[in-house]
């Protein structure tokens, strides 16, 4: 009641104590009047509906969390890990894309078909108990591929889904109380039937054959709590869009206040606190955002954005205290040996396939060639038009070969230090990094040239690798400890990069979300040298350390029994992998999947030795960039889709069939 108080008390217009306590008081006869006094037409215009959303949002995502983490048995389960809240933001801006227009009602519907979909395929990837770093990863990826997506809405059909970027980072502004009037009874339903449920979600958690014994089915209470758990979230982004990691915050705060509370964990009462302390998390985020930035900043940023670096701390926190759950050596998903016939064949069919697939990324785009237009261009005897599309079209091809090479070299050179398979430049956390040094640097500066958007990009991209390194170092760089931390610090990193887009420019979210989505749009050869050179000075150093690389992806004790020092060629070799992320995102953007899918790939085609992995490597990953800018300059031509968002939907899937063919695995 008190922290209601203190948020009605914040906003733009100047109202004073004792007009506002009035004004309180007869809200109701002032609101049948037609609002004639200002702190009531204050009041009942803003205020109170942002305080309803803000309760609606906080008790909805926070019981939400609590039964998610129950069903999966899963302290990291949340709304936003199972990918819900990207779901139903997908399911409502694709109806918004359209230029429909939902009632409250039908667009919570909308947004739960969405949120209800996506729930359905991360639980079955990572199935109950299987350890948080299996849900986390296949949340991760569904989100990357759901955001690409509502990115690619957002930058095509920019004119209908005006205003839906900082709403996607959960804003509680409100124009009235009509949506929350609708979805409010449902909410109040779905909660209650999670708290009728709490008998059967208590006996659940003690494994399923205990609730089968007593005659309770484990599938359909696991379905049955899913769906109103998916109900709420989708009730909550009907509201005030996806308000990032409630539902992890508010039943991690509960579960440690239950440690000393009896009886507090018992669903029936753990429930409804969750759904207190999501109040908590939402008002108190809210008031804090009005608090440090003002009241007319608080108006435009979306609450949203201070709940995920709230929710980045907590999972930053819990895995770092957490006990490591996988086996810390390498993976044998792609273990087989290969011949070295094998590794050449593999060499010559990907150099033939980025030959052919640079051949058509420079033959077609909005302006379609011809082979003897290029020949002219080569020997000087183009057109002006000609020499116009290809001076402008090769720099771009150009940065997505080397910048799909870098991050394919970091990947590979991530996943052996970490010795997660898993584990690549993005999750870790680098690439948001370096994204946001690289938003910073513009946000600064906005006439920065390349190079210091560049330089920006590499610090930021060195500080999260040092952070997320620093803590996972103390456990010997654990894979799933590292992987958790690496997804906490990069949501953080996410929150920042909105929180300057909103502050300094909320009505250009296009440049933005092109610069987030990575893109070569406007690239030149200048602009890419930074990239081949990090690549000209990377690579002849990895090959020098390739029995290094071998050694130090084994275990913690081989290397150091036969003379390598793990700290110093861990350090070395981190490094590189940071230079090599940076360069390539302050030459094209954040471009995700590339650095887990291209060593993945080459694993599986030339085996574990580096010597052979790095190479073919960085020529999947070439062609991976390479055909997907091609096809983002293409298929909608002339609008573009950044790159990036491609590689993003190309990328999910295959992480996905990764996890879902690893489920056996121990």
């Amino acid at each position: 009641f008190l922290l209601a108080l203190v948020h009605l008390s914040q906003g733009t217009a100047p109202v004073s104590p004792a007009t506002f306590w009035r004004a309180i008081a007869s809200y109701g006869e002032a609101a049948r009047d037609g609002g004639t006094d200002q702190a009531a037409a204050v009041l009942a215009a803003s205020r109170l509906p942002r305080l309803a959303a803000g309760l609606l949002v906080g008790c909805a995502l926070g019981a939400a969390g609590a039964a998610l983490q129950s069903v999966s048995r899963n302290v990291l389960a949340s709304p936003d890990t199972l990918a819900v809240n990207a779901g139903a933001y997908l399911a409502v801006v694709s109806v918004a894309a359209f230029g429909i227009s939902l009632p409250a009602l039908p667009a919570g519907g909308t947004a739960f078909a969405g949120g209800l979909l996506a729930a359905g395929v991360v639980l079955g990837l990572s199935r109950a108990g299987a350890g948080p770093v299996r849900l986390v990863l296949a949340g991760s990826a569904l989100t990357l591929a759901l955001s690409g997506l509502s990115g690619m809405l957002l930058l095509l059909r920019s004119q209908q889904t005006t205003g839906l970027f900082a709403w996607g980072n959960g804003s509680l502004a409100q124009t009235g109380m009509q949506s929350i009037d609708r979805l409010t009874p449902v909410a109040v339903l779905a909660l209650a039937g999670l708290v009728l449920l709490g008998r059967r979600l208590d006996i659940l958690a003690l494994g399923d054959d205990g609730a089968a014994v007593v005659g309770i089915s484990p599938r359909q209470t696991r379905a049955v709590a899913v769906v109103l758990a998916v109900l709420l979230s989708a009730v909550s982004v009907a509201v005030a869009g996806p308000v990032g990691f409630v539902g992890l915050c508010a039943p991690a705060v509960v579960r440690l206040a239950g440690s000393r509370i009896p009886g507090l964990l018992r669903h029936r009462v753990f429930v409804p606190a969750s759904a207190l302390a999501g109040v908590y998390v939402v008002l108190g985020a809210d008031v804090l955002l009005r608090a440090l930035f003002g009241a007319q900043a608080g108006a435009a940023v979306p609450t949203g954005i201070v709940t995920t670096f709230f929710g980045a701390l907590v999972l930053v926190a819990l895995a770092h205290r957490s006990r490591d759950a996988g086996a810390n050596g390498p993976s044998t998903a792609f273990a087989r040996l290969r011949s070295r016939r094998a590794f050449v064949l593999t060499l010559v069919v990907t150099s033939a396939a980025l030959v052919v697939a640079v051949l058509a990324a420079v033959l077609f785009g909005d302006a379609p060639l011809l082979l003897g237009d290029v020949g002219n261009w080569l020997t000087g005897r183009a057109g002006p038009l000609v020499s116009y599309i290809l001076d402008t079209r090769v720099p771009r091809i150009a940065a997505a070969l080397l910048a799909g090479a870098a991050l394919a070299v970091a990947g590979a050179v991530v996943q052996a230090v970490s010795r997660n398979p898993l584990a690549e430049p993005g999750i870790l956390g680098v690439v948001g990094g370096a994204g946001a040094g690289a938003v910073t640097a513009l946000t600064l500066v906005p006439l920065a040239g390349f190079w210091l958007v560049g330089g920006a990009a590499l610090a930021g991209a060195a500080a999260t690798a040092a952070l997320v390194f620093g803590l996972s170092a103390r456990h010997g760089l654990e894979q799933n400890r590292l992987v958790l931390i690496g997804v906490g610090v990069s949501a953080a990193a996410s929150a920042l990069v909105s929180l300057l887009i909103v502050l300094t420019d909320p009505y250009n979210a296009t440049k933005a979300l092109t610069w987030l989505s990575g893109s070569t749009y406007g690239r030149t050869l200048p602009e890419i040298w930074p990239v081949a050179a990090a690549l000209a000075v990377s690579l002849p150093v990895l090959a020098a350390l390739r029995r290094e690389l071998d050694l130090i992806g084994l275990d913690a004790d081989t290397p150091r029994l036969l003379g390598i020092r793990p700290g110093t060629t861990r350090l070395t070799l981190l490094s590189i992998a940071v230079v090599l992320t940076a360069a390539s995102v302050a030459a094209v953007g954040v471009i995700g999947f590339v650095g887990l899918v291209a060593p993945h790939a080459a694993r599986a085609l030339v085996g574990q030795r580096h010597a052979r992995v790095l190479p073919v490597a960085a020529l999947i990953g070439a062609l991976l960039v390479v055909v997907a800018d091609t096809v983002g300059r293409s298929v909608v031509a002339p609008s573009q889709i950044p790159v990036g968002l491609v590689t993003a939907v190309i990328g999910a899937p295959y992480f996905g069939l990764l996890l879902w063919r690893s489920r056996g695995e121990s």
